[in-house]
């Protein structure tokens, strides 16, 4: 892990934060309690018990993984409905399928994201490719929930399926360190994902004994996960491993550092940074609805059994049947 590696991280632009750059303090590092979602796959809740006030515009991260199926395990999640908010989907290492009754989906593979906007609702399915199942094999990735503002939970749903090769590659001054933006502005550098509320959204691989320190927006919040590895994160340099987030404090830069000795299955720190603007609005959130008010949920819910947020598509019209 991760899949897609530059060559030569050498010959990417670097970037970094100024030398006056106020950094950012850490507030607090929580351990991600695991469970399981839909059909059975194994996942760690990476925002369990962290304040909202913290998280804002995220609503929640599941780690996917990482996990070694045998033939036969794979696992998916059946048929549901969605309504007022975007599901990021980044996976690192295996494959996987998604299909909406809006007529968006796609396959990912490795390095690959699944960016569904879900907006004024439909059904949506993801699952693994037939041949994972039949043979088994490695599985990792991460989903992300991103709220939508009051005045774009009603919008048309949409899809976007961004390929590992069109991701933004840079490295840190020295190097030591590859940055992969999905999503955001960072130093002036644009990632492919197109999103409604402001987000960055950045995985970077810190190698063993390498410090990286990246330019954060004032006005984002700034979060870190580890998805592998042992580290450090802020200027005092608080301990980090596999896991944990980390909540950040007001700055304009994010330290971060991998420890000289890494544990046997990885040889770096690999870690997950997302910043975005605060929505700042009321949320309320039953289950795969996110809206304002619980009126907004209520409708919601008479609208899915109503099924007004779409019918499952036949199988000669799903994407990839």
């Amino acid at each position: 892990m991760p899949a897609i590696t530059p060559a030569d991280p050498l010959a990417l632009p670097r970037v970094g934060a100024p030398t006056d750059a106020k950094p950012r303090p850490v507030l607090t590092v929580s351990t991600a309690p695991s469970g399981l979602e839909g059909e059975g796959f194994p996942v760690r809740r990476a925002f369990a018990g962290i304040d909202y006030r913290h998280l804002d515009p995220f609503i929640m991260m599941d780690q996917m993984g990482e996990v070694n199926y045998e033939a036969g395990e794979p696992r998916g999640t059946p048929w549901h409905p969605h309504r007022g908010f975007e599901t990021v989907t980044y996976l690192m290492d295996g494959s996987f399928i998604h299909r909406d009754s809006h007529g968006g989906g796609g396959v990912i593979n490795d390095g690959d994201t699944q960016w569904m906007t879900a907006g004024s609702g439909l059904l949506h399915i993801e699952t693994p490719p037939e041949e994972l199942v039949m043979s088994g094999g490695l599985f990792h990735g991460i989903q992300l929930w991103v709220n939508l503002p009051a005045k774009d939970k009603m919008m048309a749903p949409r899809y976007q399926d961004i390929g590992g090769g069109s991701v933004t590659y840079l490295t840190s001054a020295d190097g030591g360190s590859i940055v992969r933006l999905i999503a955001g502005d960072l130093d002036g550098n644009e990632g492919p994902g197109i999103t409604h509320t402001p987000i960055t959204l950045v995985h970077a691989t810190v190698s063993a004994g390498a410090e990286l320190t990246l330019p954060w927006r004032p006005d984002f919040n700034a979060l870190a996960y580890v998805l592998a590895g042992n580290g450090y994160v802020g200027t005092d340099r608080r301990p980090v491993r596999l896991g944990q987030t980390v909540v950040f404090g007001s700055g304009d830069a994010l330290t971060i550092g991998a420890d000289a000795k890494q544990d046997s299955r990885s040889n770096a720190l690999e870690v997950l940074l997302l910043g975005g603007q605060p929505i700042r609005e009321p949320m309320a959130h039953y289950g795969p609805f996110v809206m304002n008010t619980r009126a907004e949920l209520q409708q919601a819910v008479d609208d899915f059994q109503a099924g007004r947020l779409g019918v499952i598509p036949s199988a000669e019209r799903l994407p990839h049947a």
